[in-house]
């Protein structure tokens, strides 16, 4: 009788298996050599299931992300204020449970700047519009519930940019020491113009 095999696990299970082997090496020296042997199978298996190292990259991200989204997701449902609710959502730029997350962050960001790739722009630019939508949800609940100015979701955008800015400014330079410290004193501030005051 034929085993019969569920890709699509297999697939996660490849990925996940060679994990702490990304994060040890990065993507630039990651090699499908390497993740076949850490993975127990042969390259042939890894080009069955992957078309590149790339790909078995963003199946990893793919994994921790989702994983990420549903905790994310609870604990922002359990705060009451948007405010609070927000500065949870930028939380895993200073946060010790998303450290593999901004360790994969930095790696992308590296490699979009210094040699694109069609595939890690396009994989970029749906995190960013997904993660940004459900950053918009979160002001729009805030109107909706009387608790932020008819127009806070205009500033949407320019919070979402100044809270990854703020990341990046910590891992590039010494000019912030503190991002979660940087990232609430902006949010404070901005709350206090778009607030309903009661």
């Amino acid at each position: 009788m034929a085993i019969i095999v569920d890709k699509v696990q297999k697939r996660k299970d490849i990925a996940i298996s060679c994990k702490e082997l990304f994060f040890q090496n990065g993507i630039k020296d990651l090699t499908i050599s390497e993740v076949a042997k850490t993975a127990g199978v042969g390259k042939g298996t890894i080009y069955e299931y992957f078309k590149n190292k790339e790909d078995i990259v963003f199946e990893i991200v793919n994994i921790l992300l989702h994983d990420h989204n549903i905790k994310k997701s609870q604990r922002i449902e359990s705060l009451i204020t948007t405010k609070d609710k927000i500065k949870e959502f930028f939380s895993i730029f200073y946060n010790a449970e998303d450290v593999e997350l901004r360790q994969l962050y930095k790696e992308f960001i590296s490699i979009s700047l210094t040699n694109p790739d069609k595939e890690m722009i396009e994989f970029q630019s749906k995190c960013s519009h997904d993660y940004f939508s459900w950053f918009e949800n979160i002001i729009q609940e805030g109107i909706d519930r009387g608790e932020l100015a008819l127009n806070s979701k205009d500033l949407a955008r320019g919070l979402f940019v100044v809270g990854e800015g703020v990341f990046i400014s910590c891992v590039v330079t010494d000019t912030l020491q503190n991002v979660k410290h940087e990232i609430d004193k902006f949010i404070d501030a901005l709350f206090e113009f778009i607030e309903v005051k009661r």
